[in-house]
């Protein structure tokens, strides 16, 4: 892309990624989040919710509003700044699911999630693993081990801002990253699965006043 026509805000009409097939699903996934959310979200306005789903207003809002923040990151061509967004999409996600599977943990999440107490990410993960795919050989962190380079800057975390500097060699990019579509793809594919779990869980933690909306019940005051 030619340095001197770099337009300094991107618009759903310029951007760098625009037409590639893993961003529009990702587009796609976060319109039908977003919907859905708009049939859930009221129910809780005016119900009594139990720790569990109080929980979930909290965590499901949050991982829209990071979804939103990676489309958004994607748009302005900072692919490395989406990237180090997934563990956080990620981790909610997987709250939401571990919570789902072992509801007698809300009782940690009420007493703050506390570092000592509360399962990190890859023993949550391990642990819906045990429920999902018993026996599976993959471990929690073989899972979490890229997400947890790029949080944290460990060496390997380097290839995901490389650039090519006109020639003389490759750099770190410290702004917008607009030639490497092969790393809005991966972003796109990563981001995609998280937000599927989140919307399968938006279901489960609001199936009844989800259900009952759709039904043009009286559930809406």
């Amino acid at each position: 892309m030619d340095a001197e026509n770099i337009s300094v805000v991107f618009t759903p009409d310029n951007e760098p990624y625009l037409g590639r097939t893993l961003l529009f699903h990702f587009d796609q996934l976060i319109c039908s989040a977003m919907e859905q959310n708009a049939v859930i979200a009221p129910t809780s306005h005016k119900r009594a919710l139990t720790d569990a789903q109080k929980m979930a207003c909290q965590v499901v809002a949050q991982s829209l509003s990071i979804a939103l923040s990676i489309r958004e990151l994607i748009r302005q061509g900072y692919l490395f700044g989406g990237h180090v967004l997934l563990r956080p999409l990620a981790e909610r996600a997987a709250i939401l699911l571990y919570i789902h599977h072992y509801p007698e943990e809300i009782e940690k999440w009420n007493r703050g999630w506390k570092h000592n107490e509360a399962p990190n990410l890859a023993k949550m993960f391990e642990n819906i693993q045990e429920i999902q795919r018993p026996g599976s050989p993959i471990r929690g962190g073989d899972l979490t081990a890229t997400m947890n380079s790029l949080l944290h800057s460990k060496p390997d975390s380097a290839f995901w801002n490389l650039v090519q500097l006109n020639g003389i060699g490759v750099g770190h990019s410290v702004s917008k990253i607009l030639d490497r579509p092969e790393l809005c793809d991966e972003l796109s594919a990563n981001a995609i699965p998280w937000l599927v779990v989140v919307q399968g869980m938006m279901a489960a933690y609001f199936a009844d006043e989800s259900d009952e909306k759709r039904n043009g019940g009286e559930l809406i005051q």
